[in-house]
């Protein structure tokens, strides 16, 4: 049975703390956000920590999750931002406290880690959504999409999509979150099972041979044949190789995948872009796509 954790309420109390990499910029903005919101912010000690690249040591970051894993007063945890790091303390978490009495925990990129573990383990949702760090910069619809999501309101999502989907429609339960991320946790605890899910995936700064490799050695592993749909987000800020791969990112994907069956939408709005829509991992949704409309509701 999926677990869905309390949405809040006015008053409430979120934690930001920083499991992975450093903030590199002040996060006022986000913070009064987020009081404007009516939620009360208690700050982790990781926040203005650093050691190195990293927001603190491993065990201090560990040691701030843990406390507001533990902490009843906490109804959500955010990430300040994500980089590199969480991989280095998920085995270190304890999250007993946390199966009995869940909480939503946020964030994307590196933080997938964190929300791939909390599903895989006990089958608790969670929000790949904006952080702290990219709240300034982020679109109003992103923004409100994550308020809507931190508070429980209905929503969906409609967009075209500027190369070719494959049409169909599905429901089914959401998981996903950043490549690169997804296919480090394979083999571990950490890994979902891909089974019957509706996939979403995105990335940011690899090169079309790596997004290759990566879909490759899921499509191998067999986490590819038996999904519901799969849902392709923003893959940006692909550096030119020297000898150019001669596909593009989505040209790279709709190779591996074309084979399949099930409903596959491109350019969906999420990821390492301004526009990064919440999606609610562990949420049953049904995903509706044409050649290039596609349609998304959480139901």
């Amino acid at each position: 049975m999926i677990k869905q954790p309390p949405y809040l309420k006015k008053g409430d109390k979120i934690a930001i703390v920083c499991p992975a990499k450093k903030l590199p910029k002040p996060i006022d903005y986000a913070i009064a956000l987020l009081e404007r919101w009516g939620l009360e912010v208690v700050i982790g000690k990781s926040v203005y920590a650093e050691s190195h690249q990293f927001a603190g040591t491993d065990e201090l970051r560990a040691a701030d999750i843990q406390q507001f894993l533990d902490d009843k007063e906490i109804k959500a945890i955010i990430a300040g931002r994500g980089g590199y790091g969480s991989i280095r303390i998920i085995d270190e978490l304890d999250f007993s406290t946390f199966e009995k009495s869940p909480k939503w925990i946020i964030g994307f990129s590196d933080i997938t880690v964190l929300l791939s573990h909390i599903f895989a383990k006990y089958e608790t949702q969670s929000m790949h959504a904006q952080m702290p760090y990219t709240f300034e910069e982020a679109t109003p619809e992103s923004l409100l999409s994550l308020r809507k999501a931190i508070f429980g309101e209905t929503q969906s999502y409609e967009y075209e999509s500027s190369f070719q989907n494959r049409a169909g429609a599905s429901t089914g339960v959401l998981i996903g979150g950043n490549l690169t991320l997804l296919c480090f946790l394979a083999g571990s605890a950490s890994e979902i099972d891909y089974d019957g899910k509706i996939l979403f995936i995105e990335d940011v700064g690899e090169q079309e041979y790596s997004i290759d490799r990566m879909l490759r050695m899921l499509k191998r592993a067999g986490k590819l044949a038996k999904l519901k749909g799969l849902i392709i987000g923003a893959f940006n800020e692909i550096s030119e190789e020297k000898i150019p791969f001669g596909q593009t990112a989505d040209e790279v994907i709709w190779d591996i995948v074309k084979d399949y069956d099930y409903p596959v939408c491109f350019n969906f709005p999420s990821g390492h872009i301004d526009n990064n829509l919440t999606m609610i991992v562990g949420a049953k949704v049904k995903l509706d796509v044409e050649n290039n409309k596609v349609k998304f509701k959480y139901i």
